[in-house]
């Protein structure tokens, strides 16, 4: 099957993409412009063509649910690789805390990275 071909995608993702390429036509863009974004708009709502082997069969929701989890993996990998020690590694309420610890003025308004920048500043200072 060459490149570009749309012989896998279904009659609905065909008409689909048929319509999303006219209005953008009535828009003004140009017809190749028009079918690139029908068709990259095709394929961002549904994975692209039904062809075997590419998770046609999973469920959205197990496919969002993974994404989830692999999101959570990495956030707890960056923490646990995160020096203990180094401010960057707290939460924001942790800071907050040794903030107030401190008697760091205007702490209840800042961010994270201005707490721990001013608590840098205080243990320089001390």
């Amino acid at each position: 099957m060459a490149i570009g071909s749309k012989a896998k995608y279904t009659e609905k993702q065909k008409r689909k993409a048929e319509h999303i390429e006219e209005s953008y036509e009535q828009k003004g863009a140009s017809p190749k412009k028009a079918a690139e974004i029908a068709w990259a708009t095709v394929n961002k709502q549904s994975g692209g063509g039904e062809r075997s082997g590419s998770g046609t069969t999973t469920p959205q929701r197990k496919k969002t649910a993974a994404r989830k989890d692999s999101a959570r993996r990495a956030a707890a990998t960056k923490r646990t690789n995160a020096n203990p020690n180094s401010l960057e590694s707290h939460t924001k309420n942790d800071l907050l805390s040794l903030a107030r610890k401190k008697n760091i003025p205007g702490r209840s308004t800042m961010n994270k990275s201005d707490l721990v920048l001013a608590l840098q500043q205080g243990e320089k200072s001390s």
